[in-house]
């Protein structure tokens, strides 16, 4: 865009590096603010996504972090995904609502962002959109309602579902544009009534300042395993233990590869680890290891020390709209090969040449993944993490991203 766009982006939990997911609003503030645009992210003080929460004392509170203005709207705490969650969400919304003229207050916005995860920030944004005669976007991360209806079985006749369904038609109905990072989400959005023309993929991306830090040691635990595991072939996984990230199937692959000189290590925490941990011993799999989560400027570095990298997920009906997860994009910078176990409508694995696909919860192919891997030549193995970095750096770093984006704002 030639001209100066003033971008009000709406998401409940946008975070930063320093405070935790979620990443991608910051990310493409700053790529956006870098082109000359003006950017305010309006977030809730509250997000169980976020590791370290801001500092809000007032109903609503202003913030600078490394040039993008926040504007943090208080909202209450919960644990978990009842009631608390819900009344921490209508709160939000209607804060959006109440504390409008603070929102805007020497702003002009001619670009509304509706980016919440669940869709019902798109009623205030495009309240918000008419006042100023603005562009309004919808960005789809999930499909709601349609995850918590697929993955927690929630009935279509739930309130719940009926109020969260009510804003994803809206949406549909009403925003200029839809912006999804799921390739194939618009098959299920014009069943909601989007027009074929809103549609519009974005994909998630990384970030290359975080793979030029300065980081040159490992925190001391993990550092020490690389040096007692040096002549062995590492097969890793960085990320959150938890049910979706199908890491038993993992667990139970391991008593197959111990003939090799393959160890298994997971990097992380989560609510299953404890039961992974248990798993491993009471299949007496002594080559697989489990270290504590690593902050996120040492992943780089970790990962640069591994020889191969694990990514998985529960068989959902889901993916069939398509995948698009920070951590595999992080996997294919490290140059590392990748054995992906997650059948999904796309697959950028295959897609990059960059690793292997197997079925997804299948021990059985995920063992002879790591075999079929363990056995390549090191050039061979090279010449796949090479594929996978290169295919990264042309497609999702997020100064192409965010060019991306804009041009979708441009799009009439």
């Amino acid at each position: 865009m030639e001209l100066k766009v003033n971008i009000l982006l709406i998401n409940h939990y946008a975070g930063s590096p320093e405070m935790g997911m979620e990443f991608r609003p910051y990310y493409m503030a700053k790529e956006w603010l870098k082109l000359g645009h003006d950017v305010t992210i309006v977030a809730a003080s509250f997000s169980h996504l976020r590791s370290k929460q801001p500092c809000v004392t007032s109903p609503v509170q202003e913030e600078y972090m490394d040039g993008i203005h926040y504007i943090w709207l208080k909202t209450p705490s919960y644990i978990g995904n009842g009631l608390g969650r819900v009344k921490n969400m209508l709160c939000f919304i209607a804060k959006l609502y109440k504390y409008l003229p603070q929102i805007t207050k020497n702003k002009h916005p001619n670009v509304i962002i509706a980016s919440s995860t669940y869709p019902l920030d798109i009623f205030p944004a495009h309240h918000i959109a008419k006042r100023f005669d603005a562009k309004l976007i919808f960005e789809v991360h999930d499909l709601w309602p349609l995850s918590p209806m697929e993955i927690g079985h929630m009935s279509s006749l739930h309130p719940f579902i009926w109020m969260m369904q009510r804003g994803e038609n809206y949406a549909c109905k009403y925003a200029d544009k839809i912006v999804s990072i799921l390739p194939l989400a618009n098959h299920h959005l014009e069943t909601r009534g989007m027009a074929p023309k809103k549609f519009v993929h974005v994909p998630n991306g990384i970030n290359i300042d975080e793979w030029k830090n300065n980081a040159v040691e490992l925190p001391s635990e993990h550092h020490a395993f690389l040096k007692e595991h040096q002549d062995s072939f590492l097969v890793g996984y960085a990320g959150s233990h938890g049910l979706a990230n199908a890491l038993h199937y993992l667990v139970n692959a391991a008593p197959m590869l111990k003939d090799k000189k393959i160890i298994i290590v997971l990097v992380g925490q989560g609510p299953e680890k404890g039961n992974l941990i248990k798993q491993a011993k009471e299949l007496k799999a002594n080559n697989i290891f489990f270290l504590p989560p690593i902050p996120k400027i040492y992943i780089p570095l970790w990962l640069n020390n591994m020889r191969c990298l694990f990514i998985g997920a529960k068989k959902t009906n889901l993916y069939r709209y398509g995948i698009s997860m920070n951590k595999l994009f992080d996997y294919m910078m490290s140059g590392q090969p990748i054995l992906n176990a997650i059948e999904a409508g796309n697959d950028p694995v295959k897609e990059a040449g960059c690793g292997l696909s197997v079925e997804a919860e299948n021990p059985e192919a995920i063992a002879k993944g790591i075999l079929k891997i363990y056995n390549m030549t090191a050039e061979e193995r090279h010449d796949m993490g090479e594929k996978g970095k290169k295919y990264v750096l042309q497609r999702h770093t997020y100064p192409i991203l965010a060019t991306s984006f804009l041009q979708a704002m441009e799009e009439r």
